[in-house]
């Protein structure tokens, strides 16, 4: 079975949920390439190391803890989280003020040198996820989960996401559409159908125009359970 044109899969949304002015107020815009590159590197490190966090844990708990993140891990400057050394990590594992898991505390300095070594190389980690090619925004995925820390799956996905970068996620719902339409099969995160989703989100941005995060959200609210 063949994907849908774009254009219906919005219609079907827009019905769902009541109008097309309904639909576009639910719709979020990713920020521009420029815009991501004036985040911080220390931004970067924080929303991974809080997606880390939150991957299989609830994640009202780690919002509610946040601030004490932050105070505890210098605020994730970069250099600062590079110099602590095995036993002070090992020491701020057992703060009750955050949430005690050593192997998670252990990723933030992971995490830092792999944005450290970009740095090196591109100036800033944000420029390198700026100049990054949305048509292959799997290929950033696929980055993120062999230099850093954890951040395979939907961790690394979600952080981008919830940083303002243009990218799509693979939710329960997405999955479901290529895998009802006989686009996928087996495992949503083999290569074989990253790339095929990937390669549908490119037709789908072709024909719209449209950033994948809003193909995306638009595609999740035509299928499953969320109607009007």
């Amino acid at each position: 079975m063949a994907a849908e044109k774009f254009s219906r899969i919005y219609t079907r949304a827009a019905k769902r949920k009541g109008s097309d002015n309904a639909l576009e107020a639910k719709v979020g815009q990713p920020l521009s390439p420029a815009e991501v590159k004036k985040i911080g590197d220390d931004r970067f490190l924080a929303e991974f190391t809080k997606k880390v966090f939150q991957s299989g844990f609830v994640w009202r708990v780690v919002r509610q803890k946040w601030p004490n993140f932050e105070k505890e891990f210098f605020d994730f400057d970069i250099e600062k989280m590079l110099l602590i050394p095995d036993e002070m990590l090992e020491k701020k594992a057992t703060n009750p003020e955050i949430i005690r898991n050593l192997t998670k505390v252990r990723t933030i300095r992971e995490n830092a040198l792999m944005i450290k070594s970009i740095q090196q190389e591109h100036g800033s980690f944000a420029k390198f996820v700026a100049d990054w090619e949305t048509n292959n925004v799997i290929g950033l995925w696929d980055f993120l989960k062999k230099n850093g820390a954890r951040l395979g799956g939907n961790t690394g996905p979600y952080a981008l996401r919830f940083l303002g970068v243009d990218t799509f996620l693979i939710s329960r719902d997405v999955e479901g559409y290529f895998v009802a339409r006989d686009l996928i099969e087996g495992s949503s995160r083999s290569k074989r159908s990253l790339t095929a989703i990937q390669n549908q989100f490119n037709q789908w941005q072709q024909e719209s125009g449209r950033s994948l995060q809003e193909i995306s959200q638009i595609l999740s609210m035509s299928v499953g359970d969320n109607h009007l």
